[in-house]
């Protein structure tokens, strides 16, 4: 059996560094010269997506997906969510309203959202604590949202790897993990 996850959030937030970290393959990336504000923040930016996979055992494979987290990139959202069966939402946490960040991505991946399953990653949070996981929880609950949300390193393998294992659980209880 074979999954497809799907990585969305605003520039910064580690989707790209997330999927490197988990991904058993090299990961396939349309990172591109950031041109425009988001130079600021970072070099390269991803415009189209990015690819890796992640084999679970017993043949299951699950491909993952990230997203351009620029707004003007926003038609690749629907289509990169084509055959999903659920969302990582990463926010970094340091940026400068992580809860609005939060409301837009729920809003513009709701459709979505409402057939499958999401889990929130909080990034940055070494660099600022606040607001924590409970404003998160209690953001959601105002968009009548429930998902899981972890403080993540999008670094690091293991963090990612609860991720997708909540994701999977919610998913597919059966799915070796």
């Amino acid at each position: 059996m074979e999954h497809k996850i799907i990585f969305a959030g605003p520039v910064g937030a580690g989707k790209t560094t997330a999927i490197g970290a988990i991904s058993d393959i090299e990961v396939v990336s349309t990172e591109s010269k950031a041109t425009d504000s988001v130079s600021q923040r970072k070099e390269t930016t991803t415009v189209a997506m990015d690819y890796g996979t992640l084999n679970v055992g017993d043949g299951q494979k699950v491909h993952l997906y990230g997203t351009p987290g620029q707004e003007r990139f926003s038609f690749m959202w629907d289509i990169v969510t084509i055959g999903g069966l659920g969302l990582v939402v990463l926010i970094d946490n340091n940026r400068e309203d992580p809860l609005a960040d939060l409301e837009f991505y729920i809003q513009a991946f709701r459709p979505f959202i409402r057939k499958s399953s999401l889990v929130i990653g909080v990034t940055s949070m070494d660099k600022k604590a606040r607001p924590g996981l409970y404003s998160y929880h209690t953001k959601l609950s105002e968009l009548g949202i429930k998902a899981p949300v972890f403080e993540v390193d999008a670094r690091e393998r293991n963090d990612i790897s609860v991720l997708l294992q909540a994701l999977l659980a919610m998913l597919d209880p059966g799915v070796k993990r």
